[in-house]
């Protein structure tokens, strides 16, 4: 009888400390997965927020920032330029160019302005004046000085379309060197292809404007 009692308490101990084992080795399995899934949900959520980023960390850089903070005064100069063609100009070809000049460096503005917003870069403010900007010295950028936009605005008829002409040829040629600049030395896609597409325009304008200067 003793030896049956010790068999049945050893039986017992052995099957208890079964169990307990099997529940130890459960608890720890489902803490393993549960770690697991935890580092590798928690590895998930910092990546995708990383993989998402990612594009954006050095998707712009210096010569970005320098084409849309001079590209900007530029085309609003450009479009103020193109503004007094409707009221002064006596040629019907050249208020038709001021008019698509106007069209197509409008949005433009718009666009360098949200670039710049979104960099955190600051925006060129409005009435920069005519003497230069951004960095870019005159020679570079072909910006009118305050006084050849006070002579532009003061003619009117012929002596208007030829001055308009003039000015806007010797503008166009900055605008494609500030463009080239960006192009050879930015790094933001989007900026390279307007860079882009402001050197097939606008050199297709200055091309149309010598032209339309041989007939005047």
């Amino acid at each position: 009888m003793t030896a049956n009692r010790s068999l049945i308490r050893r039986a017992t101990a052995v099957a208890a400390a079964t169990t307990a084992a099997l529940v130890l080795a459960a608890c720890g399995g489902s803490g393993a997965n549960d770690s697991g899934s935890a580092h590798s949900g928690g590895h998930n959520a910092s990546a995708s927020p990383s993989a998402s980023a990612a594009p954006q960390q050095g998707a712009h850089n210096a010569a970005d920032t320098a084409f849309a903070q001079g590209m900007i005064p530029h085309h609003r100069q450009a479009v103020e330029m193109a503004g007094l063609a409707a009221t002064r100009a006596e040629s019907a070809e050249v208020k038709a160019l001021a008019d698509e000049i106007k069209k197509a460096q409008d949005p433009e503005i718009t666009t360098l302005t949200g670039w710049l917003t979104a960099w955190g870069e600051q925006v060129p403010a409005e009435g920069g004046g005519h003497d230069g900007h951004g960095g870019h010295d005159m020679p570079t950028s072909g910006m009118m000085t305050a006084e050849e936009m006070d002579g532009l605005e003061k003619t009117s008829g012929k002596a208007f379309d030829t001055a308009f002409l003039q000015l806007m040829v010797k503008h166009h040629e900055g605008a494609v060197a500030m463009a080239k600049t960006e192009q050879s030395g930015g790094s933001y896609q989007p900026a390279k292809d307007m860079a882009g597409a402001i050197i097939t325009s606008q050199s297709a304008e200055i091309t149309r404007m010598n032209t339309l200067l041989g007939k005047s």
